[in-house]
């Protein structure tokens, strides 16, 4: 390739790469210059704010629901994370190591239940949780999390697990090792991009889902952040809660953004596992 065609092959990709950090970057600024503006600035239309003001991220935190919300999102995510994890491990090592008859079958019933639309079970589950008393509670959320969730994480570990070296699991039979034994010594450590990427992925799940915690909560006891964010007011009937939704959306953006750039290596190895065979 002659160097003029290189010069543009190489101009293009950066073009193309600058197209879609302003696409992706421009929202994030725009919500972050909101949180900053005084109230009286909200409607300039300019992305660089003229009055700082970090008054709307203290009334955030002065908002008593807000602080709940925090610790209901985390320990709810956290838990829906950890058992996601925990039997996606167990199902997806029965299905790469195990024969067992209609295992494809299975895998295809967990990409049915990852694709089907969650708003088509909120109604039921609505009535249900009243009945049983799940209602408002963490359990409540944690379970469908967990049933929309654990497809996602059982196809990422299985194509983890499949790229392993099985020799080395057979070697820890060979010198006595149970296969939970070798699967918590050997094959989780060798796996660990793969639990990495599936745990960070169910756990953004479960820290931004609006549908379910709106639906399923009705006090502080286990509404999430974004429900809350919904009902947040301004400081009178007449001035919208823009720059409060704003800097709260700022605050419970954080988390998410610094869980991927900490764990970028392993999520991108984890979700490109299985991809090159050789």
């Amino acid at each position: 390739m002659s160097d003029r065609g290189t010069a543009l092959e190489r101009l293009f990709w950066r073009a193309t790469v600058l197209v879609v950090l302003v696409y992706a970057g421009l929202p994030l600024a725009w919500i972050v210059s909101l949180s900053l503006k005084p109230a009286a600035d909200l409607g300039d239309g300019h992305l660089v704010p003229r009055h700082v003001t970090l008054a709307h991220y203290g009334a955030v935190f002065a908002n008593p629901h807000f602080p709940a919300a925090l610790r209901n999102s985390l320990g709810i995510a956290t838990l829906a994370t950890l058992l996601a994890v925990a039997l996606g491990v167990l199902a997806a090592y029965a299905v790469v190591r195990l024969r067992f008859p209609g295992r494809r079958l299975f895998l295809g019933g967990a990409l049915a239940v990852a694709m089907f639309p969650p708003v088509a079970v909120i109604g039921p589950l609505f009535d249900l949780w009243r009945r049983v008393g799940l209602y408002d509670t963490w359990a409540g959320l944690v379970l469908p999390y967990l049933s929309l969730t654990l497809p996602l994480a059982i196809w990422i570990l299985a194509a983890a697990f499949r790229d392993l070296p099985w020799d080395l699991e057979r070697a820890a039979r060979v010198d006595g090792a149970t296969r939970l034994q070798a699967l918590r010594k050997i094959i989780l450590p060798l796996a660990a991009p793969g639990v990495a990427a599936a745990a960070v992925l169910v756990f953004i799940f479960a820290w931004n889902d609006f549908m379910f915690a709106l639906s399923l909560t009705s006090t502080d006891h286990a509404r999430t952040v974004p429900a809350v964010l919904a009902f947040f007011t301004g400081a009178s009937r007449f001035q919208q809660p823009t720059s409060a939704i704003a800097a709260a959306s700022v605050v419970v953006t954080i988390p998410v953004v610094v869980l991927v750039l900490l764990f970028q290596r392993p999520i991108v190895a984890g979700l490109t596992a299985g991809a090159v065979k050789g």
